[in-house]
């Protein structure tokens, strides 16, 4: 499975606006990111749905400085 691949997978969550959000991340600024990016972005895959919610939101600091940046990208969508 190719990464892109891996991480459409990933990227389907539990709730529709987060599906929504990361998918249209995924197509259309995931590729721009350098290798940290990618990395936080994925790392960031990893938490819950309510939290990765909850840190687009702005309702809950995210926990890796790291993130932040990739976050604040989130937000744009």
């Amino acid at each position: 499975m190719s990464d892109i691949n891996r991480l459409r997978w990933k990227c389907r969550r539990g709730m529709l606006e987060l599906d929504l959000v990361l998918q249209q991340f995924l197509e259309r600024d995931y590729v721009a990111l350098d290798d940290a990016g990618k990395k936080a972005f994925e790392d960031l895959l990893e938490s819950g749905d309510e939290a990765l919610w909850a840190f687009i939101g702005g309702e809950l600091a995210s926990p890796v400085p790291e993130w932040d940046s990739v976050i604040n990208q989130l937000r744009a969508c």
